[in-house]
């Protein structure tokens, strides 16, 4: 069980580690055994996936999955590894700051990815509105003692990685994204997560004006890991990518053995 100065030890050590320049990397777990594997291979830190958590208890991504799944599973990993865990807790699952600030502490998360769109709505929070819910966050974490390390994530970027330019270049669209980094570490944020961004001159442009330590998604267009340093990045995700990768693997291997004994995959 985790003690109180153990969780305040783990998330002051997660809050040292986001130092621009030499950026804390987070190669992402979604159970206890990839969590023990990140903490076997000797990185620092465990970050959890969404993405790879969900489809593990087989829902999808964006709050999909029922919270009580998905904070059950980070519990697991956060019981499994002595190191400090951070939590990508999507958009807080409709939670009270009150409530969801129980939920980390009573797992022992260092800390929590919280991002800024609306699944409900689909569709990209006010920055106002989201900047309010993390500063309620910060505030209940902070009035019990609970140095809790936020990581802001910003969807501004999300529309161009998924679909190409989203018809927009991402240099249109830093403006926003700066505006609502501002904000959300006005608002208590350790660090702002502006996912989707990996166009280089973009990524400068972003990083050079943020006032505050930036984190990147590893994405295969995005700059090598020692040019995300060069940049003056804090830290590097890789989300659901690692387990999309496993998984890749594993698919390959199942039609390799049904190949061998002569089966052929299902179609519906």
């Amino acid at each position: 069980m985790t003690t109180a100065n153990d969780l305040g030890s783990r998330c002051d050590l997660l809050r040292s580690l986001h130092r621009p320049g030499e950026p804390l990397v987070l190669p992402n777990a979604w159970d206890a055994a990839t969590a023990r594997a990140v903490a076997a291979a000797g990185f620092p830190v465990v970050a959890t996936t969404s993405a790879g958590v969900a489809a593990a208890l087989g829902y999808e991504d964006h709050e999909g999955a029922p919270a009580a799944e998905m904070l059950a599973a980070a519990a697991r990993i956060t019981r499994s590894v002595d190191v400090p865990v951070t939590v990508d807790a999507e958009a807080g699952y409709g939670m009270t700051a009150a409530e969801l600030v129980a939920e980390l502490r009573g797992m022992g998360a260092a800390g929590c990815n919280l991002e800024d769109t609306d699944h409900t709505a689909q569709a990209l929070r006010d920055p106002a509105q989201q900047a309010g819910w993390l500063r309620a966050v910060r505030q209940v974490a902070s009035g019990q003692g609970y140095r809790l390390v936020i990581n802001a994530r910003i969807d501004v970027f999300v529309p161009s990685a998924l679909s190409g330019s989203g018809g927009h270049a991402q240099g249109d669209l830093v403006p926003e994204a700066l505006r609502r980094a501002q904000a959300y570490l006005e608002a208590g944020a350790d660090c702002v997560y502006p996912i989707g961004l990996w166009e280089a001159g973009a990524l400068a442009a972003f990083v050079s004006a943020c006032p505050g330590p930036v984190n990147v998604l590893r994405i295969p267009p995005a700059p090598s890991l020692a040019e995300l340093a060069g940049l003056g990045v804090a830290r590097i995700s890789y989300a659901g990518l690692l387990h999309h990768g496993v998984m890749d693997q594993f698919n390959r291997v199942l039609a390799a053995l049904a190949a061998e004994q002569g089966q052929h995959p299902r179609t519906g």
